[in-house]
């Protein structure tokens, strides 16, 4: 790699104020924020919408300046490179790799930054050898030369401060022994009275069973006194000053994701929050060339500032977010999806419902629901299921004061208290229902706002079961890693929330592998009549067992009933009888899901999104 620079370069604001890509005022405004943030005139121009990395790269070059080739596979000296501090380089795009012929080779997006060549002399005794580079290639080798220690603290943070609440173990000695003990009891109780151990064994799922979704009901009913109750009103919206509002950081966790990245920056660029106070990171794995391919591909400026995620597993959605935590500046911190749409008012929202909490209030949940609702059986299915749980069982469970198992997304953190429980756990597949119970174990609440991000809903049965299957593997993580000592666990959830804690994380994935014992008996009892089973159980407990059975489908139906008032989705509600069905699938993901625990637990199944023929627009929201 030869010197790509000029002996008298022409400085790069005066390069784009002349192609008219900034203006005086916008180039006011940047050095301004320099001031203010710490951050290169450089970096705030390409993540924070002021010009494209394509219109930049084609204005230097027709200044004369010329981009090196290849430079991710350039020597590098490590003695230069252990000098560095990552999260200062991140912040000039700009990184020295060794010397040569008495100069610091140093790569640099902006040639002209003085600042960093300065910085250069000043701790190596030399002058820079600068050559021109990409911002995203030297991104790319900052976070993997420079990111080993951030990386493997983003992996074993919580290990090494909470060890009790990590899913590193998946059954700890103690579980696995009560199991194996339970298994070998029923076999001998089936060996020695098989008829009497058929009866109590149906009994007590059967009971279960209802049990469970009597619960549910109990939560959706008592969720829906607040259908209409507005925790952050439009007015005290308005009465929000710009000039007020703390800086608000956002983790867009993205994997092979190139598809989305348009949609991604115009739904970010509708959020109503000052751009200067957003501090946008988009999380892309160090071998997903596809995603950062496809951000340098950009014809229109971009609002993010891109990390990579040095490779380590377990290769995880927590570990990228934990990663990020090291680079977020915000005061309060959320996670969007690569497809989600929030609504534009959403981080306001949640500043004005934070200052009207107690502080022990660390997390702010908004509802998720779908922007593809109509598109086939699977999206109404999915938007019934997701309007219940998010417009009702939330709701309830915050009114009872119960552990909050949070959504994938669209949860808003105060930052210092996110670091302060250890980020996410990155072997827990469902990370955000595990932090949820971690918070209210130490004392602190989460609270529901009234504001929605709609996603794309699953519309593939395959691609559905992968990610079903997976959000259910982490229940049963996140219920077996906190049922490790049950009397702690009681003392630090007192009764009320021990039991809410075993009725909805533990039962949950419970009652899916119930579902299709007790279906099948119902079939061969009712449809088939076959002899064996009136043989087997007396009519007590075969009526029982369908009458849980009918009663616990005909309370669901009722549930997905109740869930289209609040979002008028009036025409969802005949789909409401189909939950049955709808029920075997998740039956299907929840064997699946105990199979992937036993033998890979903490695989990451990844659900491909873009796969609707609806534009990811919210234009059918009522």
């Amino acid at each position: 790699m030869v010197s790509t620079i000029m002996n008298d370069p022409i400085p790069v604001h005066e390069i784009l104020i002349n192609d008219q890509l900034i203006t005086l005022y916008d180039l006011e405004k940047i050095r301004n924020f320099s001031k203010r943030s710490g951050i290169s005139f450089i970096k705030i121009a390409l993540t924070y919408g002021y010009i494209s990395r394509k219109n930049y790269e084609s204005s230097l070059i027709k200044a004369g300046y010329l981009f090196a080739e290849n430079v991710r596979i350039e020597a590098i000296d490590s003695t230069i490179i252990n000098k560095l501090d990552l999260k200062f380089t991140s912040n000039f795009f700009a990184l020295p790799l060794r010397i040569e012929n008495n100069k610091v080779v140093t790569l640099m997006a902006d040639p002209t930054d003085y600042e960093f060549i300065n910085y250069i002399y000043d701790i190596y005794g030399l002058d820079a050898d600068v050559r021109l580079a990409s911002d995203l290639d030297i991104t790319w080798m900052s976070h993997k030369l420079l990111g080993g220690p951030f990386v493997k603290a983003s992996v074993f943070n919580l290990m090494k401060s909470d060890p009790a609440n990590s899913a590193l173990v998946t059954f700890s000695p103690t579980q696995l022994s009560l199991m194996f003990i339970t298994i070998a009891a029923i076999i001998i109780f089936l060996f020695l009275s098989f008829v009497y151990t058929s009866i109590v064994l149906n009994v007590i799922i059967s009971s279960f069973f209802l049990i469970s979704i009597l619960f549910k009901l109990f939560l959706a009913l008592l969720g829906s006194r607040f259908e209409l109750h507005e925790a952050v009103t439009r007015e005290e919206v308005r009465n929000i000053v710009d000039e007020d509002l703390p800086i608000y950081t956002i983790h867009l966790p993205v994997y092979k994701e190139d598809k989305l990245i348009k949609k991604l920056i115009w739904n970010l660029q509708s959020l109503d929050y000052p751009r200067e106070k957003l501090d946008i990171k988009l999380l892309i794995e160090e071998d997903d060339d596809k995603t950062l391919n496809a951000v340098k591909d950009l014809n229109f400026p971009a609002i993010f500032d891109v990390i990579v995620v040095p490779f380590h597993m377990p290769k995880t959605k927590p570990k990228a977010c934990n990663y990020g935590l090291h680079f977020s500046r915000g005061k309060y911190l959320t996670i969007y999806d690569a497809e989600d749409i929030p609504d534009t008012d959403q981080l306001k929202k949640v500043i004005a419902h934070f200052a009207k909490l107690p502080s022990n209030y660390i997390c702010i949940q908004c509802s998720l629901n779908y922007f593809n609702r109509n598109e086939n059986f699977l999206t109404r299915m999915f938007t019934l299921e997701y309007s219940y749980w998010f417009d009702y069982l939330l709701p309830g469970l915050d009114t009872l004061d119960l552990p909050i198992p949070l959504g994938g997304t669209s949860n808003h953190f105060k930052l210092d208290k996110l670091v302060e429980l250890g980020g996410w756990d990155p072997f827990n597949v469902t990370e955000d229902a595990d932090l949820g119970v971690r918070a209210y174990a130490k004392g602190y609440k989460v609270s529901i706002v009234n504001s929605t991000t709609y996603e794309e809903a699953n519309n593939e049965t395959f691609n559905w079961i992968r990610q079903r299957s997976r959000w259910i593997k982490g229940y049963m993580q996140t219920y077996l890693v906190h049922m490790r000592d049950p009397v702690r666990l009681y003392k630090k959830l007192g009764l009320k929330g021990f039991l809410g804690f075993n009725f909805f994380i533990g039962a949950t994935p419970l009652t899916f592998l119930i579902y299709p014992l007790l279906l099948a008996l119902f079939i061969c009892f009712v449809i088939f009549d076959f002899a064996f089973i009136r043989t087997l159980f007396p009519n007590w407990v075969l009526f029982m067992s369908i009458f849980n059975l009918l009663i616990g489908n005909v309370l669901m139906i009722y549930i997905n009933m109740v869930a289209v008032f609040k979002r008028r989705y009036y025409e969802l509600i005949l789909f409401s009888l189909a939950n049955p069905v709808y029920w075997l699938l998740h039956s299907i993901s929840a064997y699946k899901g105990l199979f992937q625990l036993i033998v890979k637990p903490f695989y990451w199944e990844k659900t491909n999104h873009g796969l609707s023929k609806i534009n990811n627009t919210v234009d059918e929201k009522p």
